[in-house]
């Protein structure tokens, strides 16, 4: 099918399209201004530059699409009515994808409760589907809850507040019932709702295994990261006083906080049991095997590096409950002598730079019981799954690539990985990435405790690195017998 994913570079739109490309689909990616790097690297897709809020720049996005996911949300925009926005662009688009003929629009929304109070924020998710089945092609609904992964912004706050918080004092929310779903059990429905002729017209509530309450989930994922918190309910902490405490806390700007906890305050259960009857093959997992999925994630993350600018420079990226420290200098030398330069680091070879703070870190994690400096002597080269000093080879691919995996004694995970790229300009990026994922408050004070000296061991680690490297390459454009420059060099 032709299909056009709106809200293309956001949370679910983002992971929605490597799946409908692996299907076969053709897939138009839609975003209101330049796409950035992660989707653009996408292969087969088509880019598109509109915006629903100006209607005059949907025609073109939705010509010849046959299914449109519609994922476009407008409560993070800054200023304005954010409900007024939301039932403008559902208007404007259902309009334009009616008037260009398309099949189907697919929707995700949020489940509304009949038993108390709706928030501002679902009455809007609620009404948006409503404009679009007012005003478009047929449309198929989902309504889900809080959904479980890596990027949620719901399930970031969890996150955040858990993580950094041993003690919390909690508003009487945290005992508002709710279901949430994994993201893997929110992209299977959407991927099979473009198969099943049923689902048109329908508005089908999604949910995990299990009901929870917001503080069963914080504790329960304390639990899974060995964390033992303690939560202290308090009856007067308003929506507005618990969003600066969030914004406080965590990276989520008052904005946005505070509509979510508005919401929060609704429970937020399935009432009908109308996604087993339509799609009997999807088995949603409960709470507890969502989070286990979530945090057996890969790292390094793609994304991240991904985003990153191609250009020499210091840059430091929190996402997603990962810390990313990258260091980026261009060189002249090759590939060949940066990456043979790269396999003898460590052992009796030693670090290029500052070996004797490598040493002191690796007798302190003796001190503390963990593996030490277990140096390997008269090491020439590394393989995949070797071990040296604290360091465990995880991913190695010759002249591009050293992943190592940190065996040392730290609150958290943490690898160090090179990376080699060529530049249009011919030479090479070097990239070194100090990667963290911190348990609780402890891994955020150890990497905030170090950062400095880290600062200072992978600049002179990079620097020395490509010094070296350039120090054995040889010249470009040299006689190679002689190594005197040539007629044509000159």
């Amino acid at each position: 099918m032709k299909i056009l994913v709106s809200g293309a570079t956001g949370y679910v739109g983002s992971k929605l399209i490597p799946l409908l490309l692996d299907a076969g689909h053709e897939v138009t990616a839609m975003t209101r201004r330049d796409p950035r790097e992660p989707v653009a690297a996408l292969k087969n897709v088509r880019l598109v530059s509109a915006d629903a809020l100006r209607a005059g720049t949907l025609a073109k996005a939705v010509q010849g699409i046959d299914v449109v996911y519609y994922l476009i949300h407008s409560m993070a925009d800054a200023g304005g009515d954010f409900h007024e926005r939301d039932m403008t662009a559902a208007r404007n688009f259902a309009t334009a994808a009616r008037d260009a003929g398309v099949n189907r629009i697919i929707y995700l929304g949020g489940i509304v409760s009949n038993t108390s109070e709706v928030s501002k924020h679902l009455k809007s998710r609620q009404e948006t589907g409503e404009t679009l089945r007012k005003f478009g092609p047929p449309l198929t609904e989902f309504r889900a809850g809080i959904i479980v992964g890596n990027g949620s912004v719901s399930f970031e706050l969890i996150r955040c507040l858990t993580d950094r918080l041993p003690v919390m004092i909690c508003p009487r929310w945290v005992t508002t019932r709710t279901q949430p779903i994994a993201i893997e059990d929110v992209l299977s429905y959407l991927m099979a709702a473009l198969q099943n002729e049923q689902s048109k017209g329908k508005t089908i509530e999604i949910g995990g295994a299990s009901i929870e309450t917001y503080r069963s989930m914080m504790l329960k994922y304390a639990r899974a990261r060995g964390l033992r918190r303690w939560l202290i309910r308090v009856p007067v902490l308003t929506p507005r006083l618990s969003s600066y405490w969030l914004r406080l806390i965590t990276p989520v700007p008052s904005s946005i906080a505070r509509p979510l906890i508005e919401g929060l305050r609704t429970e937020v259960i399935c009432k009908s049991n109308l996604a087993s009857e339509l799609f009997p093959a999807i088995r949603p997992v409960g709470y507890e095997a969502a989070i286990e999925k979530t945090l057996n994630r890969s790292v390094p993350d793609k994304a991240i590096q991904d985003a990153l600018p191609k250009t020499p420079g210091h840059y430091f990226v929190r996402k997603d409950g990962i810390l990313c420290d990258v260091r980026q200098v261009e060189t002249s030398a090759s590939p060949h002598s940066l990456f043979s330069v790269l396999a003898q680091l460590g052992g009796s070879n030693g670090y290029l730079y500052a070996d004797r703070l490598w040493r002191i870190r690796g007798m302190f994690d003796r001190w503390i019981g963990g593996t030490g400096m277990k140096r390997v002597p008269n090491r020439t080269a590394l393989k995949a799954n070797d071990s040296f000093d604290f360091w465990f080879v995880e991913e190695i691919e010759k002249d591009r690539r050293l992943v190592l995996r940190a065996a040392m004694k730290v609150p958290g995970r943490a690898w160090l990985e090179f990376a080699l790229e060529p530049q249009p300009s011919g030479k090479i990026l070097v990239r070194c990435s100090a990667w963290f994922e911190p348990r609780g408050l402890l891994g955020d004070l150890y990497w905030w405790g170090l950062y400095p000296v880290h600062i200072l061991i992978f600049k002179g680690l990079v620097n020395a690195l490509c010094k070296k490297a350039e120090a054995v390459t040889p010249a470009r454009n040299c006689h190679p017998l002689t190594g005197a420059p040539s007629l044509r060099s000159l």
